[in-house]
Formats: structure tokens, sequence, C-alpha cells
């Protein structure tokens, strides 16, 4: 339960300057985060519940497919950099330290994850399998913009599978494309969330796969074939549009901003790194394909902020709020009778923010404006009068109010 009588954040009466987008300005107005510089927020008590709620529904829906959560470390020695030949890119932060050592902060995780499940991976037996984890990332980004979107410091779920043959890589990668339609599905964006044929870049000759939810300020422009809806990203349409996947020519052009993203790592980090295993004829094999699959956990809040943000605030789906249910009272007689009934909510799941704030914040206004504000879908109201009406008076997001029995 979230009080509010000791609550130390207030929401803001004026609009924060240098705020580019809608969804920026109102997670800043309404404090869920706060800039700490270009590119680097910090998570305040009700933007970090929502963090969390989604990070959650990631996380369970990765559970629900038997895949593994692991933690790995956020800064990686220079030597793991060099074996694959990437200490240079240009996104990476570099650290010196003693003894002219030298360490990376990770903008991502191949370089760990690799050397770490060589260990284990001795046998066939052993794949195929996928490792994930929920973490913050570094890139040293030219251009921080948009808040969340594009940070230099972000949360990232990140797995990555290994694999001893082309048909099993391609069967479970396929069934990642399926996790990640469930996760959105949950997170209320599925229906304008398309799959997106990309680049595969430096990973493979073929192509990966983006989760790219239509906005009208997206960053990317995407080819959504008429007739089977998967999208193109502009990069891999040259020339007249030609959908990858049933030839059609016709398309639907979109703004949109990418969610996910699944890779066809092939052999590029197992072979620099030495993965083998002993196959049924106890020989030993040199050949072990990979994949890697992201989801940004901090830019999807952003994304699902703009998608359902009005011009004054933010209407959360109920599976991420702050909360399921805020309470307000009204009085300072009526307090014990908010805690009995946040406690039965609370015994029955669900989430309580209590505004039980009196003196000169005691005003119906200014509570049910913050309720709006955070988007809260259930509102409550204890006060004199709903007593007297036999209890309290619930609105609930989309209806009439009605009185309950306490």
């Amino acid at each position: 339960m979230l009080q509010l009588s000791n609550f130390p954040i207030n929401t803001l009466k004026s609009t924060p300057n240098g705020s580019d987008n809608t969804s920026t300005w109102l997670l800043l107005q309404w404090w869920y985060i706060r800039q700490e510089m270009a590119g680097v927020y910090s998570f305040l008590p009700i933007g970090l519940r929502v963090l969390r709620n989604i990070e959650n529904i990631v996380r369970e829906e990765m559970d629900n497919a038997w895949y593994h959560e692991v933690l790995m470390s956020v800064i990686t020695d220079k030597s793991s950099w060099d074996i694959t030949g990437r200490w240079n890119m240009d996104v990476m932060f570099h650290v010196p330290a003693h003894d002219d050592k030298q360490y990376s902060i990770n903008p991502t995780n191949e370089e760990t994850v690799v050397p770490m499940m060589k260990e284990f991976l001795q046998s066939y037996k052993d794949y195929p399998t996928c490792v994930y984890h929920i973490q913050k990332k570094f890139r040293n980004e030219k251009r921080a913009k948009s808040g969340l979107l594009r940070g230099r410091e972000f949360l990232m779920k990140d797995a990555y599978s290994f694999h001893i043959d082309d048909e099993e890589f391609s069967d479970f990668y396929e069934s990642v494309k399926q996790v990640y339609v469930k996760i959105f599905e949950r997170l209320w964006v599925g229906s304008d969330t398309y799959e997106t044929v990309a680049d595969g870049g430096d990973f493979t000759d073929k192509y990966s796969h983006e989760f790219q939810t239509v906005l009208p300020i997206g960053e990317d422009d995407i080819y959504i074939c008429s007739w089977c809806r998967l999208g193109h990203n502009k990069e891999v349409v040259q020339g007249d549009f030609v959908c990858t996947r049933c030839d059609s020519k016709e398309f639907d052009l979109k703004q949109a901003s990418e969610v996910g993203n699944i890779f066809p790592l092939e052999t590029k980090f197992s072979k620099p790194f030495e993965v083998e295993y002993t196959d049924k004829d106890n020989k030993m094999v040199d050949r072990v394909l990979m994949g890697c699959y992201g989801i940004g956990i901090s830019r999807l809040m952003w994304v699902i902020a703009e998608y359902s943000a009005t011009e004054k605030w933010i209407l959360w789906p109920e599976s991420i709020a702050p909360a399921s249910h805020y309470i307000i009272v009204i009085g300072e007689d009526n307090i014990e009778n908010a805690f009995e009934l946040a406690g039965k909510l609370e015994s029955e799941w669900k989430t309580v923010i209590l505004d039980d704030r009196m003196g000169r914040k005691d005003w119906f206004g200014q509570k049910a404006a913050d309720c709006e504000l955070w988007g809260i879908p259930n509102r409550i109201v204890i006060s004199p009068k709903t007593l007297e009406q036999g209890g309290y008076e619930l609105l609930q997001r989309g209806q009439e109010p009605t009185i309950e029995k306490l």
C-alpha cells in the first residue's frame, strides 16, 4: 500500500521545459520520472511501479516459455570484447581501472553470456537452451532523444539461445515470436504492434525481425502488407514493395516505434569463444548457432504512455497501472475505515494507493485529479456522505459510480 500522507513527491502544476512529445512531458509533470541529464532518467515511486509491472509481465511470459532467468554483470573485461573485435563500438562506454586494465559498461551481453554458457553446454543433450536477464544497459548515444525512447541508460530484457542445428534454431526462433505476441497483447498494444522484417546487420545475411508499435510520432517507417499484415522496415524495402511472406505488392505505410527485436546470430559469437560440444557419436562439434531476443522495458513504458495518453494524463492499461485502486479519504474520522478496506483489497491481490492526506490537502478536487493523472482504473471515495448512503463510492474506468458496502 502506498500511503500519501507521508509521500514526499507532488505532481507539478505546469508543463516542464525540454520535452519534445506528449508522453515525456506527462511522465515528467506527474513525477513518474526525473531527468538527470540528456538520455538519463531516475524513476520515482509512481513511475517505478509502472516499470516493474511491465517488467513482471515480460518475466512471466519468458518463464512460461521455460527460458531461464539469470543476472549478468554490468561490466566486462576488455579481453572479451577483443575476442569478438567489438571493443571500439561507437556506443561503448569504456572504464579505466587499476593496473592499466580496461572494462566496458555493457551495451549488450553477448560477450558475457557466451563464455558463461560455454562452461555448461558440453553435450548435445544440453541443447537447445535459452537464458535471459532484465538489467540496465548503457550506450553512448550521440543523440539521446524523446525521453525514455532513446536513452544512454535504459532497462532491457535480453535473451540468448543456443542450438546445434538449423531446424532446431528455426523452430525456436519462430516460437519466440509467439511469446512476444502474448507480451504485447497483455500490455494492450498488441492490436497495433506488428512483426516487422528488418535488416540482419552485422550478425547475419538473413533477415532479423522487429516488433513495431504504430504511433503518429514513431521514429520508423514500416510498410505493412495489406494481405498478411507482416511489417517491413523501410531499410529492407528496395524499389517497389513486395511482401517477403505472401508476395503481395499492396501495403499501408505507417510510423511506428520499435518495442522488441530478434536476431539470428548464427556462429558470430560462438566461434570466437570456441564453443563446442560432443555429439551422439562422442565427436567434438564446433558449430553452435545462437539467437538474441530483446525487449526495451523502459522504452515500452514510453511507447505505452504515448499510445494511451490524452492531453492531460495517461490511461495506463490496468495490468501496469501504478495501482488497481485509489482510495480517497475525506475526514480524519474515516481513515480507519479506509485502512480496513485497503487491507481487504490487498488480500484479494489488488494494489492500493491510499490518499489519506489531511489539512491543506484535504479536498476532493486535488485527490480526484491525482487519481486521474496517475491513470488508476478504480477510484474509491470514503466520506461522511458515502457512509450515509451505505458505504463507499466506487468509480470504475468507463462506468457510472456505484455505492458499495464496506
